[in-house]
């Protein structure tokens, strides 16, 4: 594909919405990645690339679309960008072109990284180039926006790859490190009783108010205290939301708190769950806690001289290695054993914004790295 070819490819994958049912009413015809998956798929076949679905969840299955070598393939490149985006206006599937940016929702997050990443393996394919003993595996994930279902479902499938790139924006820079998250629901219990004689019941929003103020003040203090990592910094704590109580003349009886914990590597949600409580429990302060994730998102470290990371990031010009502090697919695929990078065109900054954006020279860019990394796989 021309640089104009990737442009139009983007433009028409931003005009498929492919919101995470998570954020839409059951049965929304915005709702999933099925169509875009499907134009995806037509898209490689055409180019003669072997396409299968894994089905992830019903009526949700993560594209797969292989470049085989032309010998036994002895090692594997897997391109893991997501078919899901958050949620939307309905300009923003309307994709328009303005001082060198494409404007809609997904064009950063992620579907720039999808376009140049099976554009930049379309162009292999039709140039007749392809490795002797690399298969290379372009995978579509579903639910990366709530619950990494697509990048779970190759792990439980036993995948294997000596390294997957991961699609996000990443300023066409080489991630080898994320933060992890250990998202907790916090529920405090209380007695009702009439607003007139408070006295009478116990209030578990004062309760839960107290597990507040110990969480954003001490413990948050504790994080900041400890050792650094060189490439993420420190944990952090935030309590993202609380509801609790019915009525203004009722002594509430429950409360209900989010907490939005981020990791480093080593970190795990049941320790950081104990942390918590161990907390709480010498101050008399009572909260069931209840993670709200289903997997154990933890912080992904990969090492920066890996053969192919090392290779991969000699082509993009970078020395040396670079960690962020959101949470993607990389964990997932990190922690089931496939050594992960995160790399794409686009800027973080843009991802789920009402006016998202990506610079269509990033994008150029980044097909032309990726397909260079391909010429030189053996």
């Amino acid at each position: 594909m021309l640089p104009s070819m990737i442009e139009k490819f983007l433009r028409d994958l931003v005009a498929l919405p492919s919101v995470n049912p998570a954020f839409l009413p059951v049965g929304h015809p915005r709702a999933g990645e099925k169509n875009v998956g499907d134009f995806l798929a037509a898209t490689a076949a055409r180019a003669g690339l072997d396409v299968a679905f894994q089905r992830v969840l019903p009526d949700r299955s993560n594209l797969l679309v292989t470049l085989r070598p032309s010998a036994r393939p002895r090692r594997r490149i897997l391109l893991a960008p997501h078919l899901d985006t958050v949620s939307a206006l309905d300009t923003q599937f309307q994709p328009r072109i303005s001082h060198g940016r494409l404007y809609g929702r997904g064009a950063c997050d992620t579907k720039g990284s999808v376009a140049a990443m099976l554009g930049a393996l379309i162009n292999l394919a039709r140039s007749g180039r392809r490795p002797a003993e690399t298969e290379i595996v372009f995978a579509g994930l579903v639910d990366e926006e709530i619950g990494h279902a697509g990048a779970d479902a190759l792990v439980r499938d036993k995948w294997k790859a000596d390294l997957a790139i991961i699609g996000e924006p990443t300023r066409l820079k080489v991630v080898t490190a994320h933060k992890g998250a250990a998202w907790f629901e916090a529920r405090t219990k209380g007695k009702a009783a009439h607003g007139s004689c408070p006295e009478r019941g116990r209030n578990a929003v004062h309760e839960m108010a107290k597990i507040v103020d110990v969480l954003e003040t001490e413990y948050a203090d504790k994080l900041r205290q400890r050792p650094a990592h060189p490439l993420l910094g420190r944990g952090t704590v935030n309590v993202g939301s609380i509801h609790g109580g019915a009525e203004t003349n009722i002594v509430p009886a429950s409360c209900i708190a989010t907490i939005d914990r981020r990791t480093l590597p080593g970190e795990t949600m049941r320790g950081v769950r104990a942390e918590i409580q161990s907390l709480l429990r010498p101050r008399g302060l009572r909260a069931e806690l209840r993670p709200i994730q289903a997997l154990d998102f933890r912080a992904m470290e990969t090492d920066f001289n890996l053969p192919a990371v090392r290779q991969f990031s000699r082509l993009v010009g970078q020395k040396k290695p670079l960690g962020v502090t959101y949470f993607c697919d990389g964990a997932v695929l990190s922690g089931g054993g496939i050594p992960s990078l995160v790399f794409g065109p686009g800027d973080i900054a843009q991802a789920h914004t009402i006016d998202e954006w990506i610079s269509l020279a990033s994008l150029a860019q980044a097909e032309r790295l990726l397909r260079r990394f391909f010429e030189q796989l053996s």
